[in-house]
């Protein structure tokens, strides 16, 4: 089984790696591609070292699958091209997400929706897998209506420059701003640009990929995201209105049994999710919090928190990639 890693050497691409390891993923060679001044480097995976060669050097080794993690251009550009060559992408960008011939996939929610066909499929965006994997259960169960979400996410989410820029300020250092605006002690409201609507691109994400996972164009999202200066998880607050009436008790089992899902959830003993807690380095989509809206009927308030490394980039590739192979 070869494997490319396209963008091997940035944050998700070392963590596709990581988790491709762990997972025991069965590779027998590893093409790890990067950009023409990384091309002869060389990356340790499973005790090897495997050289870094370019896209172009990577199609003619003709691996059965190619993740991509190296931004929406290189995927607008290469991808097209590792697909004629029979080999299946994988995307970690937004380029192809919303594209109506691409299947947009979170394997515990529509996974059922792959094909062998499917040459290029597209890994969602990180805020949108988590929110989707803990509210897919309860859409099935009592129909979304419509969902209101405040995100808190992490500086891994921008890339290294952004860690570095962090990590900077903590020790008063000058160095390069990957934010227009200091992040440390700081909340910006702020990812992505600027829409003419006055949404960010990350906002809309959340909107147009949650329909579209979820199978549903009916649920109504709004969307706020916010970059803070943590590490280790993106989190959100998350407001859903059913169009059928619950019971918590019965809510919370139906997200207990929910694939990917873990219920962190016993504030009499301080027990809620935390990105630096519970989610850094895990695969697992962690939900508490979980209490009935008294504002308004069939309305409940929960916390989501996740990896978003891991399960919000890497994890979920590695995920679509056994499904592939009927694992």
């Amino acid at each position: 089984m070869k494997i490319a890693v396209v963008g091997a050497t940035g944050l998700v691409g070392t963590k596709m790696l990581e988790v491709l390891a762990e997972r025991n993923f069965p590779v027998t060679e590893l093409i790890p591609v990067a950009s023409e001044k990384s091309a002869g480097k060389e990356i340790e995976f499973k005790g090897k070292k495997w050289k870094v060669v370019t896209a172009e050097t990577a199609i003619a080794m003709k691996p059965e699958i190619a993740l991509f993690s190296a931004g929406g251009s290189t995927s607008l550009e290469w991808a097209p091209k590792f697909a004629e060559a029979g080999i299946t992408v994988i995307d970690n960008s937004s380029a192809w997400r919303m594209d109506p011939t691409k299947k947009l996939v979170v394997p515990e929610v529509n996974g059922d929706a792959l094909t062998k066909e499917d040459k290029i499929i597209a890994n969602p965006n990180c805020s949108t897998i988590q929110m989707v994997v803990a509210l897919n259960p309860l859409h099935k169960k009592y129909k979304i209506n419509r969902i209101v979400v405040s995100t808190y996410q992490s500086v891994t989410g921008t890339g290294k420059k952004a860690v570095d820029q962090l990590m900077n300020e903590r020790n008063n250092v000058k160095g390069e701003m990957a934010y227009a605006y200091t992040i440390d002690m700081n909340a910006i409201p702020h990812i992505d640009v600027f829409l003419d609507n006055g949404y960010t691109k990350e906002e809309m994400k959340m909107v147009n990929e949650t329909k579209k996972i979820m199978r549903d164009d009916s649920i109504r999202v709004t969307a706020t995201t916010v970059r803070i200066p943590v590490m280790g998880g993106h989190s959100e607050s998350v407001n859903v209105e059913f169009e059928n009436e619950f019971d918590l008790n019965e809510l919370r089992a139906v997200l207990e049994s929910a694939p990917g899902v873990k219920v962190v959830d016993d504030v009499k003993n301080l027990q809620y999710p935390m990105p630096l807690i519970h989610a850094s380095n895990k695969d697992d989509v962690f939900v508490g919090r979980i209490r009935r809206d008294e504002t308004q009927p069939k309305t409940v308030n929960m916390w989501i928190v996740s990896d978003n490394l891991r399960k919000g980039a890497a994890t979920n590739a590695v995920q679509i990639a056994e499904l592939l192979m009927g694992g």
